[in-house]
């Protein structure tokens, strides 16, 4: 990275670090734009969608049995674009199954996401304000006993880091965030911005928090997931939606060159109406996924719950668990409907009979039962999945 990569018009300053590379030293925040006609349609657009979100979220008859799946959802996404492999069944199962060890290599990374997750989330719902302390002991859960572990979780950086492919020096890295001698201002003021908003539109608020976070870089590893998880957050501190329905690391993901190429042009020549535009798009695309994903898991429980298969407490609580994770076997279902293990089998055994359940394993111990239905819903694809371009047209 070189000064004449940047323009006049970025957000910060080219300078040499202590160790004397190039470095980036971005602008305090708020930052100084103006919104475009383009971005204000999308920010506009993106409001709205979010609206027609929390609409759904008050109707739904027990919300809080999506935000557990939604949440792991994420997990997978974001921890996706670092280059995890685990996928949505396999993170669930592994979480399901008998505790046998088995399982994808790194899905406790991803479920390290999920502890972080929820962690933040009731640090919010009791009214806790973000903090450099709550932002710590979220990174500190999401790299603890897993890959980067060992690079102090939970430690603001000691050092100098740079973005690019492994291999690379600081000359010919895409990116040189601030020197760790420039960390202790920059984090001061994004923190006081995570606590205010700085008088922006919170949507435009959520687009600058995580540009500045993943240019500030402030730890060793983990900073990517770490800054998408604060999103979720802010959702959740401005109190925009009433549960935790909205995740944006599946948009970001089939959307990853676009994704980078819009945090570096902002360093780069301050182009914040297209990351912002881009960012509301992705909140409209994610936000009316949300909704018609949660209708139509609602219109599935009811469909389950019209059927005489389905009588009974315990079969009743067995279908909503399902809902929160569609794999289960016959100590969870035990546990969840409060009931000795024979009454538990027969509620499965009734499920099985009409088609909601299905024995995965093929064994007389240890069985495990998948409802193929709710997870197809939970494990579609994102729509739309064609591309977005960092310069989105305004909405006719």
């Amino acid at each position: 990275m070189t000064p004449d990569e940047f323009e006049p018009t970025a957000p910060g300053r080219v300078v040499r670090a202590i160790a004397g590379h190039w470095m980036f030293l971005p602008d305090l925040l708020p930052p100084s734009f103006q919104p475009d006609w383009a971005t204000v349609q999308r920010v506009s657009e993106a409001e709205r969608a979010l609206g027609e979100l929390a609409a759904s979220g008050r109707v739904l008859p027990n919300p809080m049995l999506l935000i557990r799946p939604f949440i792991r959802r994420e997990a997978v996404e974001s921890s996706r674009i670092e280059g995890t492999v685990t996928r949505l069944d396999q993170l669930l199962l592994f979480e399901a199954g008998p505790d046998d060890g088995r399982g994808p290599a790194d899905a406790q990374e991803v479920l390290n996401y999920v502890r972080a997750t929820e962690f933040g989330l009731e640090q919010m719902r009791v009214g806790h304000p973000f903090s450099l302390m709550l932002i710590r002991e979220m990174h500190r859960l999401l790299l603890e006993g897993v890959r980067g572990g060992e690079k102090r979780p939970g430690v603001v950086r000691d050092r100098g880091v740079l973005i690019g492919r492994t291999g690379q020096t600081y000359e010919t890295a895409r990116f040189v965030p601030p020197c760790h001698t420039e960390l202790d201002p920059l984090l001061t003021n994004l923190v006081e911005f995570l606590q205010t908003g700085g008088g922006l539109p919170v949507l435009v608020q959520l687009a600058v928090a995580h540009y500045q976070f993943e240019t500030i870089h402030p730890f060793n590893d983990g900073n990517g997931r770490l800054g998408r998880l604060l999103i979720t957050l802010l959702l959740s501190a401005r109190g925009v939606l009433p549960v935790p329905l909205l995740y944006l690391s599946g948009f970001f993901e089939r959307n990853r060159d676009e994704y980078y190429d819009g945090l570096l042009d902002v360093s780069r020549r301050g182009a914040w109406n297209s990351w912002v535009a881009y960012f509301a798009y992705g909140v409209t695309v994610t936000a009316r996924d949300a909704a018609a994903r949660a209708g139509r898991l609602t219109d599935l429980r009811d469909n389950y719950l019209r059927r005489d298969a389905v009588r009974g407490s315990a079969t009743l609580r067995v279908v909503d668990e399902l809902f929160a994770s569609p794999y289960i076997t016959l100590r969870r279902a035990a546990d969840v409907a409060n009931v000795a293990n024979k009454t538990a089998q027969s509620a499965i055994t009734k499920l099985v009979g009409a088609g909601i359940l299905r024995e995965i394993t093929g064994q007389q111990r240890n069985r495990v039962y998948c409802a193929d239905e709710i997870l197809a819903l939970l494990d579609a694809p994102l729509t739309p999945t064609a591309p977005a371009p960092l310069s989105i047209p305004p909405t006719p």
